[in-house]
Order: C-alpha cells, then sequence, then structure tokens
C-alpha cells in the first residue's frame, strides 16, 4: 500500500479587482503536465518555503484579527510565514507586487531578492484570511492551504503586467466570478469561489475550514469568540 504524502503548508491568493461594472478574480491554468491539479484553472499559490520564515520587513502587518484566525488548529507562528508565502507565490507566478515602495534589509532570502530588490516591501496588511482546506487522501501531494484574499487596488504594479511572471501558470486573465466558474476548476477551487462571492457580500463572515476524515467532508468555523 503506497503511503499517503505528508500534508505540507501552503497559501493561496485571490486577487480582486472591482474597476470594471462587476468584481473580477485573478486566474490561470496549470500545465498539461503537473502532477498536482493539471489543466485545472486556479489562484496563485504554492507551499511554504523556508524563505518565508525570515525576518523581512514588512509595509504593513498582518492584521491581528486574522493572526489568530490563522492560528486556530495550527502552530500561530504559521501565520506570518503564510502571509509571506502567499505574496510571494502571486510575485513568482503573475509578476505582480503586493507590497509598498520601502527599503528591506540587505541580502534578504534568493526567493526574495528580486521583489526586494526593486525596492519593495511585502504588506501583509493587505492579505485577508478567509478560507482553509487540507487535501484528500490518495491525491499525489496533499497541502493544508490557506486562502488569502486581497485587492487589486493594493498591487505597487500594473494589474495587467504579466511579463514577469514564470511560467508555472499560463492564460493568466482578471475573470467575473460566473465566468470563473465555467472554467475546468478543481473541486475545491469551485467551493473557494462560493465563498468569495458570499464574502463579497457579507465581509464579517467567519473563515470556512474544509478537511476530510475517510471518505466523509466536513466544515468547521474558525472563530476567535
Amino acid at each position: 500500500m503506497t503511503a499517503s504524502p505528508p500534508i505540507r503548508d501552503a497559501a493561496t491568493i485571490i486577487l480582486v479587482r472591482r474597476d470594471g461594472p462587476v468584481p473580477r478574480v485573478l486566474m490561470g491554468q496549470r500545465g498539461a503536465k503537473a502532477v498536482f491539479m493539471p489543466s485545472k484553472f486556479v489562484f496563485p499559490g504554492g507551499a511554504l518555503d523556508p524563505a518565508d520564515r525570515a525576518e523581512l520587513t514588512l509595509a504593513r502587518p498582518l492584521d491581528e484579527a486574522g493572526r489568530e484566525r490563522l492560528g486556530l488548529h495550527a502552530d500561530p507562528r504559521l501565520a506570518v510565514p503564510l502571509a509571506l508565502a502567499a505574496i510571494r507565490e502571486l510575485y513568482e507566478e503573475t509578476g505582480l507586487v503586493l507590497g509598498q515602495p520601502g527599503q528591506g534589509a540587505p541580502n534578504p532570502p534568493a526567493e526574495w531578492a528580486d521583489f526586494v530588490g526593486r525596492g519593495f516591501l511585502p504588506d501583509a496588511g493587505a492579505l485577508d484570511f478567509i478560507f482553509r482546506a487540507v487535501t484528500p487522501e490518495g491525491r499525489p501531494r496533499r497541502f493544508d492551504a490557506r486562502f488569502f484574499l486581497a485587492e487589486a487596488a493594493d498591487l505597487a504594479t500594473d494589474p495587467d503586467d504579466f511579463s514577469r511572471a514564470c511560467d508555472e501558470l499560463s492564460h493568466l486573465h482578471w475573470v467575473d466570478l460566473a465566468e470563473a466558474r465555467a472554467l475546468e476548476l478543481p473541486f475545491i477551487t469551485e467551493i473557494v469561489l462560493a465563498e468569495v462571492d458570499a464574502r463579497l457580500k457579507d465581509g464579517s463572515r467567519p473563515v470556512p475550514f474544509f478537511s476530510h476524515d475517510g471518505d466523509r467532508s466536513h466544515f468547521r468555523m474558525l472563530r476567535t469568540a
């Protein structure tokens, strides 16, 4: 019997753009040969990297409520690294900077060197933690993924400039929620899109935590009070 792969902490970012008649989100398509979710349209994101635990200078800190929610049923020391992972993955996969102009500490980790070298500080305060999900057993890779919502208006760069994107995601584009649901999506992305739709109408909603126990799926709400 093949052992289940280890569960890795991960972060995903949902950018919302409001400069049109309806809100739009940024999505891209994974490669057809990708081991995990091939050919699916997803939000930018990926696994927590050791570089995300570095002492980086922040433009704004993660808000206290978000930090508390991230610490529920998890190591609270992961809160800021997960926020940094979301910002780093966005930069690597799209070239977009969720940050503010500023001078960080010299000699940042290699994974952050280009971001910091361009004169930007990561803006953890722009992130709103809205969802958590653990990949079920039986998948080639498993993640404990935290999903963050952020406004495109907080980007320090042109939201249509993907010239610095890596090749991990293709067909990067802004899409409204109805159009997004018609794309080839992973099951969990469909659920997160519904949560985004609801949260855009009611920003005070608690954070859902989606996990599995054998063949059963479970939702619970991460509440700080």
